[in-house]
């Protein structure tokens, strides 16, 4: 039997016949049997348009540019975790005069921000490609400073939406699908505040 990625839970209802529901944190987890290989992942990342000057692109990402200008002063230290091909926020913070670290593990691999702590970071379009969320979130938890904040943007499933037929779902690379009850079930697990949650925009906060 297969487990919830992020929660551990065993999985019985399927959502379709690629997906299960967990019933305890409301995440749709793709069964490990449908995953490409890592050469296949890498080609398809390879592929998106993800150029720092599309002006399309920047409006896409605003939602994250946008809440760290807001909420955060030039001092502080941000890490841009799964900033692909074109880190096209990240370029955006520094003509800004923000610092910002990069890692992303296919184009930008240097380990080295692993040793820092951060008053933000932000993840754009990355959550949903996570083979362990569990592990992965309790990293980044762990690097950041006390009242750090986490912003990441990610499509949510609402129930009002047709599964099968959606968009987000349909792409091979995405294994794990989050709802507003995932989201609540993070911050409650491990003690944040969750600040902010649109459809596409969740904010965690450090305690």
């Amino acid at each position: 039997m297969m487990h919830c990625t992020l929660c551990q839970s065993p999985l019985e209802i399927m959502a379709d016949e690629y997906y299960f529901i967990c019933k305890t944190c409301g995440a749709y987890v793709k069964d490990k049997k449908f995953y490409v290989s890592q050469s296949e992942e890498k080609e398809i990342y390879r592929l998106h348009n993800n150029d720092v000057n599309d002006v399309r692109y920047q409006k896409f990402t605003s939602p994250i540019t946008s809440v760290i200008f807001e909420n955060h002063p030039k001092e502080h230290l941000g890490l841009d975790y799964g900033c692909g091909t074109g880190p096209v926020i990240s370029k955006q913070l520094t003509e800004k005069g923000y610092q910002i670290k990069l890692f992303d593990p296919y184009f930008y691999p240097d380990q080295d921000y692993s040793n820092h702590r951060y008053d933000f970071i932000f993840s754009c379009e990355v959550f949903e490609h996570f083979y362990q969320p569990k592990q992965e979130i309790e990293k980044l938890i762990q690097l950041l400073k006390p009242n750090g904040m986490l912003y990441i943007m990610t499509l949510l499933y609402d129930s009002k939406t047709d599964f099968t037929d959606w968009y987000y779902r349909k792409d091979p690379t995405h294994v794990f699908i989050y709802t507003q009850k995932t989201f609540e079930y993070i911050s409650n697990i491990h003690n944040l505040k969750l600040q902010k949650v649109t459809d596409r925009l969740i904010a965690l906060g450090a305690k």
